[in-house]
């Protein structure tokens, strides 16, 4: 039985397991990277820490097997991973010695993060990263923690969320279209994705 509940400090491990069982497009990536915290330092964990009251889990008889993480406010958020997340991870990264190149990418990430650009921000301020292992994936989880999350916002004023998903992850696009997110650009390896929270938004699938 896989019971949906918010997020706790102990959960932030899972929140780094999981992001590199799902790293890869949505499948495992612990054969890419030689440092497997790498990929939660980005997408996963810095939202644990800095904003656990936006973060929700689902666990069930295995431990916390997904999560759906995020910001209200991406333009803030940013300013806070500035001054409260990247500097420790850029000094213990100095040095890249006996990583491979997929290290040395992520990397790159947190030496010289970029941020989401202004016409996402603009009308869609938040933003969140969802990950389910896949035993969760196709009964309705995902939506229950997505719907989850989209009602917290909602209370709180949020006017719009925006995410990003690999343009290599057909099964996660087609989650997103589903769940009532309309794409509103694409880079490099990306398709970027946009929902209002007007009165009609928020509608989920079955992910």
């Amino acid at each position: 039985m896989a019971r949906l509940r918010p997020y706790a400090p102990d959960d932030l491990d899972a929140l780094y397991r999981i992001c590199l069982l799902t790293g890869d497009a949505g499948k495992d990536a612990s054969a890419l990277y030689r440092d497997p915290q790498l990929v939660g330092h980005i997408y996963a964990a810095p939202y644990g820490v800095l904003e656990p009251e936006h973060a929700f889990v689902v666990e069930d008889e295995g431990g916390v097997a997904g999560y759906i993480v995020g910001t209200h406010d991406s333009e803030a958020f940013s300013d806070r991973m500035e001054r409260d997340w990247w500097p420790a991870l850029r000094r213990r990264y100095a040095d890249a010695t006996g990583l491979n190149a997929a290290d040395r990418q992520r990397i790159g990430t947190i030496m010289r993060p970029e941020r989401q650009p202004a016409q996402l921000t603009a009308p869609c301020p938040a933003h969140i990263h969802m990950n389910l292992l896949p035993h969760l994936r196709g009964r309705g989880i995902g939506s229950r923690l997505l719907g989850t999350w989209i009602e917290q916002a909602r209370a709180a004023g949020v006017r719009g969320i925006h995410l990003g998903a690999s343009a290599t992850n057909a099964g996660g696009i087609a989650f997103w279209t589903r769940s009532g997110f309309a794409p509103a650009l694409q880079t490099k390896g990306a398709v970027w994705f946009t929902m209002e929270l007007g009165s009609r938004a928020g509608r989920t699938g079955s992910g």
